[in-house]
């Protein structure tokens, strides 16, 4: 989502005092990268290797995380392909990643795929899902030096102005992109994730209380995020998509007190419906969301409003921050 709002006030005057733009280590080329590759490499070695040991030796978590596998087959591949490949691609050998990340992606298919169909080893799909995001960014930062985000930024997310139209044409358009998000994000995929959190074996109930709380947050962040909607409407003749952002800098409405109103909401919207469900994964989920939010994707977004706008955007953006209101 383009994440600032319309501007009929000029910030260019604004005081620089919140600080710099947020550059994003993770996708701007550092001499850092391979090192912290490495590092997790050796990491995934050395928990791989405890695992296999407490498998055999503790029965409980055999049963957890592989079910009914038989652990003797399960570690004649998982050895040399997860533990030594992943100790080797630790030490800087690249061709041990070609080998330990396929391999962690591969398991990590099969194990979901047994679990949904048995309803065990949930926690060893779990984690070797886990195993896998961490295997995908590492090989990205040893291989690129960076993660490039811009690959997913393309088609229909890639960023462009809005066609100026009717306003009552921008506020239908940009609502019923609100719905289809909310369909799709608030409902299908956490209603797919808290079935597979019970099918797995992976459940754990929250109080009523929790449950409560979730309805409060859900509805404050859906006025939030309907409000903010409109202002990017009605204010910057554009839409929540990149493919139809704003065409004029927004600081109405919400985005006076946070530059990033919508996204905001978005998170919480689905920390809400985790709560409300009594799913830790999808609250999981939220959080991930705002993880990849503001670490790939907030960095391009905010370098493509600072060359659209300039100084306006970038006085603005040292004014108002990301996520914590200002009021005042």
């Amino acid at each position: 989502m383009a994440e600032a709002a319309a501007a009929r006030t000029s910030v260019a005057s604004a005081p620089r005092a919140a600080g710099s733009a947020h550059r994003g280590f993770w996708v701007t080329r550092s001499a850092a990268a391979p090192r912290i590759a490495r590092a997790y490499f050796a990491a995934q070695a050395i928990a791989g290797a405890l695992w296999w040991v407490g498998v055999f030796t503790l029965p409980w978590l055999r049963r957890a995380t592989l079910g009914e596998l038989d652990p003797v087959a399960v570690a004649l591949w998982d050895v040399p392909l997860f533990v030594i490949a992943s100790g080797i691609a630790a030490a800087g050998r690249r061709w041990a990643v070609r080998i330990a990340v396929p391999w962690t992606l591969l398991v990590t298919a099969g194990l979901a795929g047994y679990a949904t169909a048995t309803g065990l080893a949930g926690w060893g799909a779990l984690l070797m899902a886990a195993a896998s995001c961490g295997s995908l960014v590492a090989w990205s930062l040893a291989v690129f030096g960076r993660i490039p985000a811009e690959t997913v930024l393309r088609g229909p997310l890639a960023s462009r102005t809005a066609r100026v139209g009717s306003r009552a044409r921008q506020l239908a358009t940009t609502l019923l992109q609100m719905l289809g998000f909310w369909v799709l994000f608030l409902g299908v995929l956490p209603l797919g994730i808290r079935l597979l959190e019970v099918r797995c074996g992976l459940h754990v109930g929250f109080p009523a209380w929790l449950q409560g709380l979730g309805w409060v947050v859900l509805l404050l962040a859906s006025a939030l995020g309907v409000t903010a909607a409109a202002a990017m409407s009605l204010h910057g003749d554009g839409t929540p998509l990149p493919s139809a952002t704003a065409v004029r800098l927004v600081i109405a409405g919400p985005y006076r007190w946070v530059r990033n109103p919508m996204a905001l909401s978005g998170i919480a919207q689905a920390a809400g419906v985790g709560l409300l469900s009594s799913s830790w994964l999808v609250l999981g989920y939220a959080v991930c969301g705002g993880v990849y939010w503001n670490e790939p994707v907030r960095p391009s977004e905010e370098a493509e409003l600072e060359q659209r706008f300039g100084e306006e955007f970038t006085a603005y953006r040292d004014r108002v921050r990301c996520w914590a209101p200002c009021f005042g």
